[in-house]
């Protein structure tokens, strides 16, 4: 008869200095955090983001820059004002927006670069499975 071991993963030690503080925040603000994120989770919205990234802009020109209905846009940035994300400005007859904080391009490069790592390394493993096949 054989007996199988099994052993957990290496973790590090937790620092409590290096903490984010995420594990003490409340139901309550993980939902708030949720919700943020949920905002962002929308292609188009990413989009019109992305647009503001160069500075404030009117619907007529993230419609432009993005290639989306105005409606849509007009939707979007609506919730996007509503989560804080943007904020509306009236300059005369026109509306513009803006990024509120500017640590969400700082959020969109740290994303962008641990997804480029992990294609990078599934493309490694794709790379072995076919020496491997040869």
């Amino acid at each position: 008869m054989s007996s199988k071991v099994t052993t957990k993963p290496k973790t590090q030690p937790v620092n409590p200095s290096n903490d984010c503080g995420i594990a003490k925040l409340s139901p309550a603000a993980l939902g708030l955090m949720a919700n943020f994120f949920k905002v962002l989770s929308e292609v188009s919205r990413l989009q019109i983001v992305c647009s503001l990234k160069t500075g404030a802009k009117n619907v007529s020109e993230i419609v432009e820059e993005t290639g989306l209905g105005q409606a849509n846009v007009s939707k979007h940035l609506n919730m996007l004002t509503k989560a804080g994300i943007v904020a509306r400005e009236q300059q005369g007859i026109c509306v513009y927006y803006q990024i509120t904080n500017h640590f969400l391009f700082e959020l969109c490069d740290l994303v962008c670069d641990a997804l480029s790592a992990q294609f990078q390394q599934q493309h490694q493993q794709l790379e072995m499975l076919k020496t491997l096949r040869q």
